[in-house]
């Protein structure tokens, strides 16, 4: 998972204003109790925070991988 991956799916599943928020202020008790923002700031795999955030917020697993996209025409 990409860092754009990481904010496709935080905003498709929480909105575009409070996934901002959530990322910003949410302590990720799995993560040593950084936030997404932090962890991602220190290096840590964007999907690993994203799973420590679904499990955190209680997203059922069918939506961890987020939705389809659909492929660009060339």
């Amino acid at each position: 998972m990409k860092n754009s991956d990481f904010w496709r799916s935080m905003e498709n599943e929480f909105g575009s204003r409070y996934s901002h928020v959530l990322a910003d202020s949410m302590s990720l008790t799995e993560l040593d109790s950084l936030t997404a923002a932090e962890a991602l700031n220190k290096g840590v795999k964007p999907k690993m925070i994203w799973e420590a955030i679904c499990r955190a917020q209680d997203v059922p697993a069918e939506r961890w991988l987020g939705v389809d996209i659909e492929p660009k025409d060339s």
